[in-house]
């Protein structure tokens, strides 16, 4: 079930971060896939780093549009270059 939250957060959190971090831009589509993968990734990373963000669904959504702003600066910066 964790699998899928993270999945609904990181495309809406996606959505999000690609409205916060512009420039060049990978379309909608391309955000809510970055936002999926920068959840995953932060949804797994945070906690076993201890870093709290909160708890429960509070937690997956921060966590989540941290992961994707952070994964879409990395991927624009790439990109650019």
């Amino acid at each position: 079930m964790g699998i899928i939250i993270w999945l609904i957060v990181g495309a809406i959190a996606g959505w999000l971060a690609g409205m916060v971090v512009k420039g060049g831009g990978f379309g909608l589509i391309g955000d809510i896939i970055v936002g999926i993968v920068g959840g995953l990734i932060a949804g797994y990373l945070f906690p076993r780093l201890g870093i709290p963000t909160g708890t429960g669904f509070i937690r997956d959504i921060i966590d989540s549009f941290i992961g994707a702003v952070i994964l879409l600066i990395i991927l624009r910066l790439v990109r650019r270059v």
